[in-house]
């Protein structure tokens, strides 16, 4: 990271505990909501890019393993289930695989403000339906299986894929999984990304992480109180936040993609 003012430096600590935040919250959007900010500051992706993706293997890893372990624990009553949906985790699985490993390489060549401009605008009909009350249920497996490649390909490419896995996640998956089956989903697109950053030399940044890592632990904690508040509450408040969360993240991508 190139040298910064002090101010820049504390702006880009606060933006890191928002990513936290976000991310424990509602287990997507950490990337998505916070580099508009940071790139405010100093626009530079490649900068940050890899210390998002080492918190998100990190923290993935953390709640992944510590809703695990809270499930074995329930496994001995009749109500007691896994906290990760491993069956839906598979099958999507192998659906994104191939059109992430072609994004990570490259392979395609249509314009990236074109592919990012189609998923935001199929993922804001997404939220609004969420917002609304009325989410989206396809019985095409087809259509599911087009929107999960996509959001492969572009998962590749960039880190702006997740809305729109999420908008079919958020069908197919319970309530209460969800957010975990996200972050173990996350871990495994993001070990292939970071083998590509690996292979192509790019800076880590792993002396930032001394700070930053602190930084977006702060914002973990305050986004798992975030994330139990509104799992208590019932389920057209969770996809109603699900859909104003997939809302702004368009709103920001879009503006980010064609505007700024």
């Amino acid at each position: 990271m190139m040298d910064l003012l002090i101010w820049q430096y504390l702006a880009i600590g606060l933006v890191f505990i928002w990513s936290g935040f976000v991310r424990s919250g509602l287990g997507f959007g950490g990337a998505v909501l916070a580099l508009p900010f940071l790139l405010l500051i100093h626009n530079d992706p490649l900068v940050y890019l890899p210390i998002i993706a080492i918190h998100l293997l990190i923290f993935s890893s953390w709640i992944a393993i510590k809703g695990h372990l809270q499930s074995k624990k329930q496994a001995s009553s009749e109500q007691g289930q896994s906290n990760i949906d491993w069956a839906y985790l598979k099958k999507s699985l192998g659906i994104m695989i191939v059109p992430k490993l072609i994004g990570v390489f490259g392979l395609l060549t249509l314009p990236s403000n074109l592919i990012t401009g189609i998923i935001f605008a199929i993922v804001t009909l997404f939220a609004i339906t969420y917002i609304l009350d009325k989410p989206f249920k396809s019985n095409n497996k087809w259509l599911d299986n087009i929107f999960l490649m996509l959001g492969g390909y572009v998962s590749g490419t960039s880190l702006i894929g997740a809305p729109l896995i999420v908008a079919v996640y958020g069908t197919h998956v319970a309530r209460h999984q969800l957010r975990d089956t996200l972050f173990v989903l996350w871990f495994i697109l993001v070990m292939i990304k970071m083998v590509s950053f690996l292979i192509a030399g790019i800076d880590l940044q792993l002396i930032h992480q001394i700070w930053l890592l602190p930084c977006a632990f702060i914002g973990h904690l305050l986004g798992q109180k975030f994330h139990n508040h509104i799992q208590a509450k019932d389920s057209k408040v969770f996809f109603r936040v699900l859909g104003y969360a997939l809302l702004i993240i368009c709103i920001v991508g879009l503006y980010m993609n064609f505007i700024a």
